[in-house]
């Protein structure tokens, strides 16, 4: 796993590189979000669709729930980006709409766009 740190409108964010699953349950992913921001100083991540467990993209397992609730608790933000047009749950794309009108977590398309939008929330 790779850190690399950009800095945009004077907001420091951490993108993390890896191919690897790095959130699989909800202790796993306070460990790993309170780990990156003592190792990179930032509280604005960038992870992608891929570096999430399969079952965060299904509600029912309440997975991603419960992971972005430790992001909005601790006072983080988050930007997930990938491709979510494969997932056919009506209430994902409805949970994703939901998440992308606030102004902690954001599932976006490409790193300049979660750079972005990091940066001006």
């Amino acid at each position: 796993m790779n850190i690399r740190k950009i800095r945009k409108n004077n907001i420091e964010i951490a993108v993390v590189d890896s191919e690897d699953t790095l959130i699989t349950d909800p202790s796993t992913a306070l460990d790993f979000f309170a780990t990156i921001q003592y190792d990179s100083g930032c509280d604005r991540f960038v992870l992608k669709q891929s570096q999430l467990d399969s079952d965060f993209f299904d509600l029912k397992t309440g997975l991603a729930g419960n992971v972005l609730q430790k992001i909005v608790n601790y006072r983080m933000k988050l930007a997930i980006i990938g491709d979510f047009s494969i997932y056919a749950s009506k209430s994902l794309s409805d949970f994703i709409y939901e998440m992308n009108s606030g102004r902690d977590v954001f599932f976006l398309n490409s790193e300049e766009e979660a750079i972005n939008r990091l940066a001006n929330s």
